[in-house]
């Protein structure tokens, strides 16, 4: 094969792994990981099944890439909201960029949450992202309460990520306001 129609090819199948992980993205977060099969996903990235299987292995791959890219986004908006604020004020600051997440057109809950609680294979490989993402965000949240100068750094860090939790649950069901109730607990916790 020329060297052109070889990159012509890389590029096309580039095209097709994003198109997938796109629509699972999508359709994962709005609809769940299990009321969307592959068929649907294929259909709208417009990719053959056997796209999936080169890119992805299988189902539960996908899955698990779409909860890592999630992860990933997560993290750099949070570090990107919280750039420039001062150590000290970075927990409470937090949950601002909560409150804002959770007035968000498109919102609709933590896919973590989502996908863990549809997932009931414990060695599920999209178990072992969100537990990653959960070690990473209790270590921030243990930064941040430390260098605010609590007491109990440690039980307020647990505290607060208890409070998120809820103020995505709770906003999901009952609209941002359980993220600027969870935001005003926090302030108080931080408080002392």
């Amino acid at each position: 094969m020329p060297k052109k129609a070889r990159k012509r090819a890389k590029a096309t199948e580039v095209g097709v792994r994003d198109r997938l992980l796109n629509a699972a993205d999508r359709l994962f977060y709005q609809e769940g990981v299990r009321a969307v099969g592959i068929d649907r996903v294929l259909s709208e990235a417009d990719a053959a099944k056997a796209s999936l299987y080169q890119h992805f292995g299988s189902k539960d791959q996908l899955v698990a890439s779409y909860l890592e890219r999630r992860t990933k986004n997560a993290r750099a908006n949070i570090e990107a909201y919280l750039a420039g604020t001062p150590p000290s004020l970075r927990a409470l600051k937090f949950f601002d960029w909560v409150v804002a997440w959770a007035e968000s057109k498109d919102f609709r809950g933590c896919p973590l949450q989502h996908t863990v609680s549809e997932l009931t294979d414990a060695a599920h490989p999209a178990r072992t992202i969100a537990h990653d993402q959960r070690a990473w965000f209790a270590e921030r949240l243990r930064e941040w309460t430390t260098a605010a100068g609590v007491k109990d750094s440690e039980a307020t860090a647990r505290a607060l990520m208890v409070l998120f939790d809820g103020a995505v649950a709770g906003s999901e069901v009952d609209g941002p306001q359980r993220a600027s109730d969870a935001r005003w607990m926090a302030r108080k916790l931080l408080a002392g």
